[in-house]
């Protein structure tokens, strides 16, 4: 073979070896995409920099109260327990079972039996909790209500124990106001099992589950929403 022809073969060699490996990487892209699990359309991923607690689930709740229960502003609003079930689309056990990866970081305020005011202890766990934003720009607050008494007094209990908390907060930093964000659920959903009394608590005393549900669970919550 000559020198003009192997010179040929040569040039013919380096145009064609990029487009055949070319052709060999885009055939195993395509070969593993289809072998990837679906993303569920419409949830939202964690992000590498949020904690495990911010699961799909908890961030289309907190989406919901952003939107459909607003963050606090002029006057302030929350959401209801009429609009419970609407807002967070499952079961109050359910629900509740959402909560459970924020063991380690959410308070439970307590309140006596047909008390909206905050005690000492209650302040202090508010205090605490708020202090420990980090990075997070969403104050959660869900308070509620035992089932003893009148269900429509419940639910005006319930509401008065977020505003309590959502009261002393702003006396000490009114222009957070819009970080606050309230659902109330009186008698009628989600109330707690006496396993919550385990976490973290305005009260040192013994505890049961009527005790339990006449509080306010608040946390800061990081998640991208």
């Amino acid at each position: 073979m000559n020198t003009r022809a192997t010179s040929l073969l040569l040039m013919v060699g380096a145009i064609l070896l990029p487009a055949i490996l070319v052709v060999i990487w885009l055939r195993s892209a395509a070969s593993a995409l289809a072998e990837a699990p679906e993303a569920s359309a419409g949830v939202a991923i964690a992000s590498a920099s949020e904690d495990e607690y911010c699961t799909p689930k908890l961030k289309q709740i907190l989406r919901r109260v952003a939107g459909a229960c607003g963050l606090i502003q002029e006057g302030g609003r929350g959401c209801k327990p009429a609009d419970a079930r609407s807002v967070a689309q499952m079961s109050g056990d359910d629900f509740n079972a959402l909560f459970g990866p924020l063991s380690h970081r959410a308070k439970i305020i307590q309140f006596d039996a047909d008390q909206t005011d905050l005690d000492p202890g209650a302040q202090g766990s508010v205090d605490s909790a708020w202090s420990e934003q980090k990075g997070a720009s969403f104050f959660f607050v869900v308070s509620r209500a035992s089932a003893d008494g009148n269900p429509t007094h419940n639910q005006e209990l319930s509401q008065a124990r977020a505003e309590a908390v959502l009261n002393h907060i702003t006396a000490k930093d009114p222009d957070f106001r819009s970080q606050v964000g309230l659902l109330w659920l009186g008698e009628e959903y989600a109330q707690l099992s006496a396993e919550f009394c385990a976490w973290q608590r305005s009260r040192s005393t013994e505890c049961t589950a009527k005790e339990i549900n006449r509080s306010a669970f608040v946390a800061w919550i990081d998640c991208a929403i």
